[in-house]
């Protein structure tokens, strides 16, 4: 599914050419959950924006399902993250003035579809991640983890090979980040592909393969013993 080859990205800081990530060879299998982890300023979600397409590679090639997306257009990008790639943030990114079907209807304003499927569709995302009593609800009334919750069907209503999630219960607490885990674990044995950036071990073990990134490099690539 997904190819990284000798990625680079560096950054202008001042006069200085600053390295953020050197030679980083990557691959992601479809249907892998996958979790990066490493220490702030590591690179790892300068890693998950290359493979989110939103950013480009200073050099190197990214191939998806077989086609080099390294020197895309940002218009380019923009429409393989609305078709294929869904995103999940730590402060989940809601419009406070929109309910919970509305917040998971906006990926497919553009996609053509008419309002009558759209609010069809965001139902049937809703309902998945257990919200089917919340879809009129403002996200001002919804607890942390049914605003997560939210997020999820919104990254999932276009129903992508690929979520990449950031810190996905970094908001939460135990009990609620557990049960965010587990409809992760859920969505991959489906056959999403899930990748999960944090720093908590707790969250990274809900993962089949476990990357850690330091200075920029893949210093530690392991499949996991004992998933949950």
């Amino acid at each position: 599914m997904i190819h990284l080859r000798e990625i680079t990205k560096s950054y202008q800081i001042g006069d200085e050419m600053v390295d953020i990530l050197q030679s980083i060879d990557l691959t992601i299998e479809n249907g892998e959950s996958l979790a990066i982890m490493g220490p702030s300023g590591s690179g790892k979600s300068t890693l998950m924006n290359i493979i989110g397409c939103l950013d480009r590679p200073t050099n190197g090639t990214y191939q998806l399902d077989g086609e080099d997306i390294s020197q895309y257009s940002e218009v380019e990008l923009a429409k393989i993250r609305n078709r294929s790639i869904g995103f999940v943030f730590q402060q989940f990114h809601l419009l406070p003035r929109l309910t919970a079907l509305k917040n998971v209807e906006l990926p497919m304003i553009y996609s053509g579809l008419n309002k009558k499927e759209r609010m069809a569709k965001a139902e049937r995302a809703l309902i998945k991640v257990g919200l089917e009593d919340r879809m009129e609800q403002l996200p001002s009334l919804l607890s942390g983890g049914q605003k997560q919750r939210v997020a999820i069907a919104r990254a999932l209503v276009n129903e992508p090979k690929l979520i990449l999630a950031d810190e996905p219960t970094g908001a939460l607490d135990t009990k609620t980040s557990e049960n965010i885990m587990e409809l992760f674990t859920q969505l991959n044995k489906e056959g999403t592909t899930i990748v999960t950036v944090t720093h908590e071990p707790e969250i990274a073990a809900y993962a089949s393969r476990r990357i850690l990134v330091r200075d920029g490099i893949i210093v530690e690539n392991e499949r996991q013993v004992g998933r949950r």
